[in-house]
C-alpha cells in the first residue's frame, strides 16, 4: 500500500497485499479510495495504518510472514506460530500492532 500510488501512476491498477488476510474492509477502503482519487482518505489510511505498520514490520528480518499471523491474533484467531527460522512477534510488539489495528476501527473478530 505504500507504493500502490507510484504504481498506480505507472498503470498498474491492481495489487495483492497480504493485510487483506486480517483487516480485508481496511484494504478494501483504501483501494477504492486509491482507485477514486480519495486523496484525504488515501493519506489518513497510509498515516494511521500502512506506515506504523510497515515500520514494525520491518523492526526484524521475517516480519513479513510474523506480522500477518500476529495480526489474526489481534483480532482472536489463532493462526499458530511462525515456522523457524522465523520469528513470532514479541509481546510489546503485539501491543503495538493491537494499537494500530484498533485505531483503524478494526475489532475483534472471534
Amino acid at each position: 500500500e505504500v507504493y500502490a500510488q507510484a504504481y498506480f501512476a505507472a498503470g498498474v491498477t491492481t495489487y495483492s497485499y497480504a493485510v487483506f488476510n486480517f483487516v480485508p474492509a481496511l484494504a478494501q477502503r483504501f483501494y477504492g479510495a486509491l482507485r477514486t482519487g480519495d486523496q484525504a482518505t488515501v493519506d489518513e489510511i497510509l498515516k494511521s495504518f500502512f506506515f506504523p505498520f510497515v515500520a514494525l514490520r520491518n523492526r526484524k528480518k521475517g516480519y513479513a510472514v510474523s506480522i500477518i499471523k500476529a495480526g489474526l491474533r489481534v483480532l482472536g484467531q489463532n493462526p499458530g506460530p511462525v515456522r523457524p527460522p522465523l520469528t513470532d512477534l514479541t509481546q510489546e510488539e503485539l501491543v503495538l500492532l493491537e494499537k494500530i489495528v484498533q485505531a483503524n476501527g478494526v475489532t475483534r473478530i472471534a
